[in-house]
């Protein structure tokens, strides 16, 4: 395996060095000239350059590292995917939900690996904490708290949210094994205009309560979290040399009279060791080889890195906006230049491209493809398994059950008599398209009818008429001229 580290800035350097580490890196890509001279004094057997494309073209090279300024990410990654290499990209994955989706799409497809860069997870502490959770240490988590406090570095574009919050966001989703239902975000900005330095965020579960306090502005550097169950406590602070990890196997009792008072119990706590003898850079450098090599999925895969960017930009929307914000668990895909209307029902899976417009009261099942520049109405109902291709508009009274097939630029009507001057006032009549029914290109559908089931309709056909099931028309008027059956093939009539 030989790997490229695209951006060899504040933190590149370091995945540079681990990289290295581990014998895989081939190339250093890094545009700013004036520090060639270290890279090549310090890694010698390693080809320094700023030619991303000429990387992208040496076959011998089989996975990406990409540690640039955040907005650059899906572009670099997406490249690196399509000349067929693995991706570890560093965190957050994307700015923007779409991208990261599109960016999951694409490792799919060419069976690729995407690795984010939230780094916590493979810190050894962190490992303990996971199987002493899953061995029922402390029972059921109540409530999750992180400080991640220190003087600097102060940005100018990214506030201190997204520049510190990733990493615990991403363990915090992986303990409470979901995402939360609902988000609260607020902060004080102090030195540079619309950047947060100093963001509280609140995380509400089914039952757990999760609290994450960044801060860049503190006097003192704190890292720490703390973990809170029905029967005992975890702690653990990175900040210290040792003694990082401590376990309290209670810190409550109640008094023995009828009141039965809460009191704290104190002093029972016990040091946890951990095998800190690599640093978690280096561990998840080696995980990515390794995921690379076997061809397995990632603990912080795409997947993950999406669920983090998308509790970061609901904390982002309740800053903005001062409120607390739902989440919703959107199962399907959209390009980021499709408009998805609130009040849509998309089914799981169903991918909807580019410049498409989805209407609230759209009704839209599992698995469908919805093409470019489509149409889909409120009322309009798609069943499972649909495809919609370019230039197509479902109207309202348009239902259509599952395996539909709506050819290029087909049309659907709604309305027998239409009038510019008086309005229908919602009362349309229904089309009514059954299971398995292929619409040719340029065909137009009356509305009013019914196509029957695995009927097909051809290429600029008229159908004013309902159509019998497994029937073939062509012509305007549409006209039968055989028999097809479901699997497209046509049979004596």
């Amino acid at each position: 395996m030989k790997l490229a580290v695209l951006g060899g800035g504040y933190w590149g350097k370091n995945l540079i060095r681990e990289f290295n580490n581990c014998n895989v890196l081939k190339y250093i890509c890094e545009t700013n000239k004036s520090v060639w001279d270290s890279y090549i004094e310090t890694y010698s057997s390693v080809i320094v350059t700023d030619n991303y494309r000429s990387i992208l073209d040496d076959k011998e090279v089989t996975a990406i590292c990409i540690a640039l300024p955040a907005e650059l990410h899906y572009k670099f990654a997406k490249l690196a995917l399509e000349f067929d290499k693995d991706v570890f990209v560093e965190k957050p994955i994307t700015l923007d939900i779409n991208e990261a989706e599109e960016l999951i799409r694409v490792a799919k497809e060419r069976n690729k690996i995407l690795m984010v860069g939230h780094l916590l997870h493979y810190h050894p502490c962190i490992e303990k904490i996971k199987s002493m959770i899953a061995e029922n240490k402390i029972g059921k988590i109540k409530s999750i708290t992180s400080n991640r406090l220190s003087l600097g570095i102060f940005r100018k574009y990214e506030n201190v949210l997204w520049s510190f919050a990733p990493h615990d966001i991403s363990v915090i989703l992986n303990l409470c094994n979901s995402l939360p239902e609902t988000v609260l975000s607020t902060g004080v900005v102090n030195m540079n205009k619309d950047i947060y330095d100093q963001v509280s965020s609140f995380l509400y579960f089914n039952g757990i309560y999760a609290n994450i306090n960044t801060n860049w502005m503190s006097p003192y550097k704190e890292q720490k979290l703390s973990i809170v169950g029905e029967k005992g406590m975890i702690l653990f602070d990175d900040v210290e040399k040792e003694n990082k990890l401590k376990y309290i196997p209670k810190y409550v009792e109640y008094s023995q009279d009828s009141n039965m008072i809460p009191m704290a119990v104190k002093g029972n706590e016990e040091y946890i060791s951990c095998d800190m003898s690599e640093s978690p850079l280096l561990r998840e450098c080696r995980h990515f080889i390794k995921c690379c090599i076997e061809r397995k999925q990632p603990i912080t895969n795409g997947l993950e890195g999406l669920n983090v960017l998308k509790v970061l930009t609901k904390l982002q929307e309740s800053l903005d906006c001062k409120r607390e914000i739902k989440l919703e668990n959107k199962k399907y895909f959209a390009h980021r230049t499709a408009i998805i209307d609130e009040g849509a029902d998309i089914g799981e899976g169903t991918k909807i491209w580019h410049f498409s417009h989805i209407c609230k009261g759209a009704k839209i099942g599992k698995n469908c493809n919805i093409g470019q520049n489509v149409f889909i109405a409120g009322g309009a109902v798609l069943g499972d398994n649909c495809k919609v291709q370019n230039n197509v508009s479902i109207y309202d009274g348009v239902e259509a059950e599952d395996y539909v097939f709506f050819g290029p630029s087909c049309v659907l009507t709604n309305d027998i008599n239409p009038r510019g001057m008086y309005s229908k006032n919602g009362q349309y009549l229904k089309t009514i398209l059954k299971k398995g029914v292929t619409l040719g290109a340029n065909c137009t559908i009356v509305c009013g009818n019914t196509i029957g089931e695995h009927s097909l309709i051809g290429a600029g056909c008229v159908i004013t008429k309902t159509v019998p099931a497994n029937s073939i028309m062509v012509g305007n008027p549409g006209k039968k001229i055989g028999v097809i059956d479901e699997k497209g093939e046509r049979k004596l009539d």
